[in-house]
């Protein structure tokens, strides 16, 4: 079993689609998520009761904030990442190296590091991709090696798992 670092943000369908399209699919195909949530995923699974599903996945804890010091290291280090569903909101932090939540902290520490896949599955509205910064910041995390998906709504967000290698 291959550790998955599985990273999701708030994202229309998150309550019902990641656990159902994400989670468990990739432990069916012998990954172990380490599942990081940025805050507002968090809130979210937590208000529609979908964290439960989504813990169920996994043996490791479902984190969202950063831990204290001297605390154990809560998740193993993968080599594969995985960010779905990413808004738009965290596609652009993530490309301009802004950490502000555990969950960009996670991904702009292996961002570009040798030996580390990284796929990003984001989810947009269509008029996002005519704001000036939406495709510099594509550009530069395919510049840094990322893979890069757009989740449609009308097909599985599975199809981000068979990116994966």
């Amino acid at each position: 079993m291959r550790d998955l670092g599985l990273v999701a943000s708030s994202c229309g369908g998150l309550d019902v689609r990641f656990a159902a399209e994400l989670a468990k699919p990739a432990a069916a195909r012998g990954w172990r998520p380490a599942i990081t949530l940025t805050p507002a995923a968090m809130r979210w699974l937590e208000a529609t009761g979908g964290l439960d599903d989504v813990a169920a996945c996994t043996d490791l804890p479902v984190r969202s904030v950063s831990r204290l010091p001297g605390e154990p290291r809560p998740h193993p280090d993968p080599e594969v990442f995985l960010f779905a569903p990413a808004s738009a909101n965290s596609v652009a932090k993530l490309a301009l190296g802004i950490a502000d939540n555990q969950a960009l902290t996670v991904l702009g520490d292996v961002l570009g590091a040798p030996g580390i896949t990284l796929v990003v599955a984001y989810q947009i509205q269509d008029t996002r991709v005519h704001h000036p910064a939406w495709r510099r910041h594509l550009d530069t995390l395919a510049g840094a090696g990322v893979t890069l998906h757009r989740l449609d709504i009308g097909r599985p967000w599975t199809e981000a798992l068979d990116l994966l290698p």
